[in-house]
């Protein structure tokens, strides 16, 4: 099972993604969600939190090389965080979650192998994909072996339990 959730910026994506971890009991997860940094009301970056509850920053306002729109990626940061939740020899799950696939997760080239390394294997898969964009996320809307769904404010209230659903039937409760 490999499910992509899609949907604009701000549907809430990552909100179904959270809701989903917080309700799992019998399946063992591996991997991480994003969230925003924000600082009196203003959204000063994003963090990557791993399910296991360590965080690094992702990106941060500023004009430090590689940049998307006006945030610096952290990339070695997010690479010593992420990459090894995303192992399946070192780390054994049911399921990986990744939130999300994006423009500034795909700056790291260990991180897009790493992407298509799991595509190819036979392991179960919970992530995000930008609605936008060319190149790995355009290739993987295009898998026969992918179920794409998109989340908008109508149906992401249900989409949990829809998901959850579909996920325990891999690993019976």
């Amino acid at each position: 099972m490999k499910l992509f959730l899609t949907g604009s910026p701000g549907v809430g994506k990552t909100t179904v993604i959270r809701a989903i971890t917080h309700r799992l009991k019998s399946v063992s997860c591996a991997g991480f969600y994003t969230e925003e940094i924000r600082q009196s009301g203003e959204r000063v970056g994003f963090r990557i939190v791993t399910l296991h509850g360590q965080e690094a920053t992702l990106a941060s306002l500023g004009t430090r090389n590689p940049t998307v729109g006006k945030y610096s990626i952290h990339i070695e940061e997010f690479e010593k965080l992420a990459l090894p939740y995303l192992d399946t020899v070192a780390t054994p799950a049911d399921l990986y979650i990744i939130d999300e696939i994006g423009k500034m997760e795909l700056l790291s080239g260990r991180f897009r192998s790493k992407v298509i390394e799991l595509l190819g294997q036979p392991i179960n898969l919970l992530a995000t994909l930008s609605k936008k964009g060319d190149g790995l996320i355009d290739q993987i809307k295009r898998r026969r072996d992918v179920e794409i769904i998109e989340v908008t404010r109508k149906n992401r209230d249900e989409l949990p339990e829809a998901l959850l659903r579909k996920i325990y039937a891999i690993k019976p409760q």
